[in-house]
């Protein structure tokens, strides 16, 4: 195996700006500082604003810069924050993303910084992703930037673009992981407390929080049994009967309710279900197939490659964590 190169004193800059999102920026910011105590001299992480003065995050948070855009060092990473502060930026901000953006080895986005890098063309022919409330604005305002707003994150090429909130977090874990490896990249993650385990492909929402909540109370009832009972048939039929309703009314009511049909809700409950046996469970891909309702190993396979790009070994191999020594 090729001995990984590590970067030398990269250069992390974080973009700020008034009401930023607090999270969006210390999310990331502890991930690669994380890495940097983890491998001294890794990465270097600076802040700047437009004039250098401080700025008041979203949250009320006021937050001191490390320099001025026009000061600021040169970055391997530029990591563009989001928040409220996006909706009616400085000119100048853009001005300078569109002058300094191309020069950096890779662009990053958090949240609704996706808006900035599209303002300033640095999105166009590129397959992105954003908070999945602003990706219909995203793709209505800049028809020549890709949007799927299904994925937590997405890598395309040398822009990296995240959903927002914790899904920063994710990508820039991924990132370490690019540039120093998967060990040091579990060793942020345990640190913070959180999973080195979601794929960028992984989608925004839970079934669960994907889906409505049914109104009535027979039809959340049965949303709830279906998550607790994924190896069970949950065929329209069996499902109407346990509600007490015909297939076509349960099917019609239960869409109207959800925004979603049972089966879809069917098959991402067992997506999940099997994910997490992959990943918290030493159980054989057939074992988790059946208790996830599956069947064979084969439509679960089918159904991991179509949802995820991976089949349920290689996802296990992946996002798995190490056993600890």
């Amino acid at each position: 195996m090729a001995q990984r190169t590590r970067p030398a004193g990269r250069t992390v800059l974080v973009l700020l700006f008034d009401d930023v999102q607090s999270l969006d920026v210390t999310g990331p910011v502890e991930v690669f500082a994380g890495a940097e105590k983890h491998t001294p001299g890794t990465y270097r992480i600076r802040t700047a604003t437009l004039d250098g003065a401080p700025v008041r995050t979203s949250s009320g948070l006021t937050v001191v810069p490390d320099h001025a855009l026009a000061d600021a060092p040169e970055p391997d990473t530029l990591v563009v924050p989001g928040g409220q502060g996006t909706r009616d930026p400085d000119p100048r901000l853009t001005d300078w993303l569109r002058g300094h953006g191309p020069r950096a080895r890779r662009l990053v986005s958090v949240c609704t910084g996706a808006i900035l890098l599209a303002r300033a063309g640095l999105l166009d022919g590129h397959r992105v992703t954003t908070h999945w409330a602003y990706s219909g604005r995203l793709a209505r305002d800049h028809p020549a930037v890709d949007v799927d707003p299904d994925p937590i994150y997405i890598r395309d090429g040398n822009v990296a673009t995240s959903a927002g909130v914790t899904s920063g977090i994710d990508l820039a874990l991924a990132l370490v992981e690019e540039d120093l490896g998967r060990d040091v990249a579990l060793t942020v993650a345990r640190h913070l407390v959180v999973f080195l385990r979601r794929p960028g492909n992984q989608a925004q929402f839970s079934a669960q929080l994907a889906a409505q909540s049914a109104h009535r109370e027979p039809l959340r009832e049965i949303q709830q049994w279906i998550t607790e009972h994924p190896g069970a048939d949950l065929g329209v039929e069996s499902l109407a009967a346990r509600a007490s309703l015909s297939p076509r009314h349960f099917a019609r009511a239960f869409r109207a309710e959800t925004g979603t049909t049972p089966g879809r809700y069917v098959d991402r409950v067992r997506l999940e279900h099997a994910r997490r046996l992959l990943e918290d469970t030493g159980d054989g891909v057939e074992e988790v197939s059946r208790a996830s309702g599956y069947g064979t190993t084969e439509a679960m396979r089918r159904a991991f490659v179509k949802a995820l790009g991976t089949s349920p070994a290689e996802y296990r191999r992946r996002f798995r964590p190490a056993p600890a020594h």
